[in-house]
């Protein structure tokens, strides 16, 4: 049986950017907070908690003073800049640039759209540090919608400028596009309502979910490796499992079941843009010894 690990699968350059800069300064440094988890992934941040990282929540940022704070990938509201420089806290911004880009544009936009009485609308998932660091640039005031009943919080006889959590779906955004675009005409506003769609979606993780449907199917068995955390690892498995329905998800080679395998002749193990390497590399060697 053939095992192959996916070429293009693990992490993005905002995970490896943020991992390198906290394994730069705990090289030096016997221990540094990082600001929610620096990556999607149970087993990276155990590997990085026995250098030193110690991972803290908003609550423990605000009891802290004159140390170091990584500010992962996801990105952080102005807020919490704010309190770092009235605590005296060296933030190490490892924010990734493709959101700190969507970030301005957010901040532009909703500058902008004060002028007409209008809003932001983002499509993200509420409570996402990612969404949360969006939704600071607009001072609290964007909409976020996830769901059809989302949707309802929107004033469709108003402007609208929408944007997207970078990590989504395409095929999502676009029916999220379509589906405000719908409600705009049966409003049925007699006046052109503005409806600006920006897409803001991260291009490395759109380029993923067809490659990864390709890679599906080339497969008897996928397994897909992902922290249970991730946004793009959730999405990305159900484009897998849609093209192959002997598609697996697990976070750990303690979850793979040996009888996926009893007919395979290929299996294909592919992951999220906060998958180490190596732990896809373990879960190659795991199986190979079970066939």
């Amino acid at each position: 049986m053939e095992v192959t690990i996916d070429n293009k699968s693990g992490f993005c350059f905002g995970v490896v950017y943020a991992i390198q800069m906290a394994e730069d300064i705990l090289a030096e440094d016997e221990i540094l907070y990082c600001l929610g988890d620096i990556v999607h992934n149970d087993q990276e941040v155990d590997r990085l908690n026995t250098l030193g990282l110690e991972i803290i929540d908003h609550h423990k940022l605000n009891t802290l003073k004159n140390c170091k704070v990584l500010i992962r990938a996801h990105g952080e509201p102005p807020s919490t800049y704010a309190l770092a420089l009235k605590n005296n806290i060296q933030l190490l911004d490892a924010s990734c640039p493709v959101v700190l880009k969507l970030q301005h544009q957010i901040k532009e936009g909703h500058e902008d759209i004060q002028n007409i009485d209008g809003q932001i609308v983002i499509y993200g998932k509420d409570g996402h540090a990612e969404v949360t660091g969006l939704v600071g640039q607009t001072n609290g005031e964007a909409i976020i919608v996830y769901t059809d009943e989302d949707l309802n919080k929107i004033n469709f006889n108003k402007p609208i400028y929408l944007y997207s959590q970078t990590t989504k779906s395409p095929a999502a955004f676009a029916d999220v596009v379509a589906k405000i675009k719908n409600r705009i005409i049966s409003a049925g506003s007699k006046e052109k309502i503005k409806f600006i769609v920006h897409d803001t979606l991260c291009s490395q993780v759109s380029r993923k979910e067809p490659h990864l449907k390709t890679f599906s199917k080339d497969h008897d068995v996928i397994i897909f490796v992902s922290g249970t955390k991730s946004s793009n690892g959730k999405m990305l498995y159900q484009s897998c499992k849609e093209e192959n329905s002997n598609s697996h998800f697990i976070s750990d080679i303690s979850e793979i079941n040996n009888e996926w395998f009893l007919t395979a002749r290929s299996v294909g193990i592919c992951g999220a843009t906060s998958t180490p390497r190596w732990l896809m590399e373990q879960v190659q060697n795991t199986i190979e010894k079970i066939v």
